[in-house]
């Protein structure tokens, strides 16, 4: 991932490059600007960064003067000391909005978004230029905002239990129906099946292992090698002696999601 770091604080600058080494080894920042005219004849004297980190606040003015002059179509960070440029930012194709100081929690989770948001070489809507890119990703982000945070269930026959999504640890079936298990270790039944919960549910958090279950990172205990090349997972809250298997072909999938933030 090549990256461009706008930004016009030399001590913020180094601060940045080793968080970012620390949490990504492989990127690699490819230029540092710190200036509306700097990053200007940066960007029309070079091709397009994967990503841009971009300090609003720069020596000779606001970083959003830098876009009456630049087409910058690659996803952008924007890092600040104030919070009331948001709105702003998400208009000129931001994927976060990062306020100083920053953390390494904070990098981890905005090169976690960029990632969830690149193209899939096998998906049909992939862009095919870069001026296809920013309106996809747009997509993506709106598809984001529609995934469920929390689900409704009747109890005791004229009230609605309200479950968070935070709160479940995963979901599977049993005897044909599907059931989600809580941190605290309840149980709850729902009427969605399972291809409709893992099309509502912010895929990041929450895995598709198989046929029969649904898990987020919080609920495995620990993951064992399994014969065949596959992978047993021992659960927290284990609702029977039944250990979800990850096959073969999901194996790499579901290390690369397991590593993400």
């Amino acid at each position: 991932m090549k990256i461009l770091i706008i930004e016009d604080e030399k001590a913020a600058v180094r601060n940045l490059i080793s968080l970012l080494n620390d949490v990504a080894q492989k990127t690699e920042v490819i230029g540092t600007t710190d200036s509306i005219a700097e990053t200007i004849e940066w960007f029309r004297s070079n091709t397009m960064p994967d990503l841009v980190f971009m300090d609003i606040h720069l020596a000779d003015g606001s970083a959003f003067e830098i876009f009456e002059y630049i087409n910058i179509t690659c996803p952008i960070i924007f890092t600040t000391a104030y919070d009331e440029y948001a709105l702003r930012a998400f208009k000129v194709n931001s994927i976060d909005y990062l306020l100083k100081p920053i953390a390494q929690e904070d990098i981890e989770r905005s090169l976690g978004k960029w990632r969830n948001l690149q193209p899939s070489p096998s998906a049909d809507e992939q862009p095919s230029s870069n001026s296809e890119v920013i309106s996809w990703l747009m997509h993506r982000l709106k598809k984001q905002e529609s995934y469920k945070t929390h689900f409704l269930i009747p109890v005791q026959g004229d009230k609605l239990l309200p479950l968070p999504i935070s709160d479940i640890h995963y979901f599977y079936i049993k005897e044909g129906q599907v059931k989600t298990v809580m941190k605290d270790g309840t149980s709850h039944n729902l009427a969605q099946n399972l291809d409709e919960l893992t099309a509502c549910i912010d895929p990041s958090l929450f895995f598709r292992v198989n046929r029969q279950y649904l898990l987020s990172r919080e609920s495995i205990r620990d993951i064992s090698l399994w014969f065949n090349s596959r992978l047993s997972i021992n659960l927290k809250h284990p609702t029977s002696d039944e250990k979800p298997i990850v096959s073969k072909s999901k194996v790499a999938e579901f290390k690369e999601w397991f590593s993400r933030k």
